[in-house]
């Protein structure tokens, strides 16, 4: 048996995190960043991951910025390249990157806008998955984690497309970790509401006290260790698994 601490140790290690340079994904970059591993740290908006990257060389690891849009296929090669020139690896790949706008009404959803959600939540996570998976099975080993989300299980109207997707995504973590085991293992980590930088834009009423036995939303610091467990040594024979982070919705 391990000592807790070498359990959650991810030195040595190199972890890229789409979405990564605000909200959830970035609280993810800090803490791979405090347990050891180097990032990749990858979105639309290179400047922000750019001051991402900065955080981390500031705890003293390595880090890269990539912008990209992980919904245009064409783009997740060079994503992947990137990483592999500036580091050799990829232990761990969280596919976090999301979008989730609402819609008047469901005749009303465009079909570009359908479009554009799946292939941000699902359409690009496959892609980065295949391609990193199959990398990591020649190279020993790995780890995947898929961001859903609780409104893959209580969709709403107005989110649809967004909680389609994120159902899709459940599906493919389990066919990932049938197709890349035993040596990598994916799960699925499924928020709840965070109080991130996309709750500004919410619905008073949604800020507030919460239907859940939490009562409450998250805050962001609280994914870390959910996250951390996936990531880690601390999860060897946790594959194929959803872990809820919702704070006890029904």
């Amino acid at each position: 048996m391990k000592d807790i601490a070498s359990l959650f140790d991810l030195t040595g290690k190199v972890a890229l995190v789409t979405g990564g340079s605000r909200g959830l994904g970035l609280e993810m970059v800090r803490a791979f960043a405090m347990a050891g591993a180097d990032v990749v740290i990858t979105s639309r908006k290179r400047e922000a991951c750019e001051a991402a990257v900065h955080e981390v060389e500031a705890m003293g690891r390595r880090a890269i910025a990539h912008a990209c849009h992980v919904g245009h296929w064409d783009e997740i090669p060079t994503l992947v390249d990137a990483a592999y020139d500036a580091f050799g690896k990829i232990d761990i790949l969280v596919n976090n990157a999301g979008m989730s706008p609402l819609a008047p009404s469901l005749v009303e959803i465009s079909e570009e806008l359908f479009d554009k959600v799946i292939g941000v939540n699902l359409k690009g996570p496959f892609r980065l998955a295949s391609l990193v998976g199959t990398r990591m099975v020649a190279d020993g080993g790995g780890v995947i984690i898929n961001v859903s989300s609780t409104g893959a299980d209580r969709p709403t109207p107005r989110t649809t497309p967004y909680c389609s997707a994120k159902a899709g995504l459940n599906v493919l973590t389990i066919a990932l970790a049938q197709e890349y085991g035993p040596t990598v293992r994916v799960n699925t980590l499924s928020p709840g509401p965070f109080l991130t930088d996309v709750a500004k834009h919410w619905p008073a009423d949604r800020q507030g006290r919460r239907e859940n036995a939490a009562g409450r939303n998250g805050r962001a610091e609280e994914i870390v260790t959910a996250v951390l467990y996936l990531a880690s040594p601390a999860s060897t024979y946790t594959t194929g698994a959803m872990l809820r982070v919702d704070g006890g919705f029904p």
